[in-house]
């Protein structure tokens, strides 16, 4: 590789990584380099930074941008194709989110649909449809949770990242007043 030694460490993990996250290293290391770079780049410039050929080059930014997560542009008097990532990492991270729910969440969320309107025959298939309905339900709360979070500005994003286990502190505080509300209005 033709990379400074801290961009060639986070490209060389990132392509690790990419192996474990279900996309080939070559994808993970193009895209890394992409992301780090400074500029756009061309698929000459990343096979040579990375050492790969022009073909694994093409093939790798064709996934990446079938993933939409990386933009193409064209340089005024030069014919080639340049490519750069996103610069909002939140843009990134609401990317990836909608895009593994259309590759992933999606069929599953359809093929769970189709099995829930089914009459089983048999007890198995009873117990089975029952545990179906409650992924149904987990997936069908975290979708609408997500479309939520899509809609957020990054700020308020980052915000609500942070606080964490502070959410839970605030739900005990709203479930106590619930109950003393109640209690009140029990009591008049």
């Amino acid at each position: 590789m033709n990379l400074p030694p801290l961009t060639q460490r986070f490209v060389l993990h990132f392509g690790e990584m990419g192996s474990r996250w279900g996309i080939n290293r070559t994808v993970g290391q193009i895209y890394a380099l992409l992301y780090v770079s400074p500029r756009a780049l061309n698929a000459d410039d990343i096979g040579e930074a990375l050492a790969f050929s022009r073909s694994n080059v093409s093939m790798g930014l064709k996934e990446l941008q079938s993933w939409n997560l990386v933009r193409l542009q064209h340089l005024p008097g030069d014919r080639r194709e340049y490519f750069q990532a996103p610069e909002d990492v939140w843009q990134i991270f609401r990317t990836l989110a909608a895009e593994r729910r259309k590759r992933e969440i999606d069929p599953t969320l359809s093929m769970l649909r189709e099995a829930l309107m089914e009459q089983p025959a048999v007890a198995d298939d009873i117990h089975a449809q029952a545990r179906m309905r409650e992924m149904h339900e987990l997936i069908e709360l975290m979708t609408g949770w997500m479309d939520e979070v899509q809609k957020m500005d990054s700020a308020t994003l980052a915000s609500l990242m942070k606080m964490g286990a502070k959410v839970q502190k605030l739900m005990d505080v709203k479930d106590k007043v619930k109950a003393t509300f109640s209690r009140a209005v029990g009591e008049s």
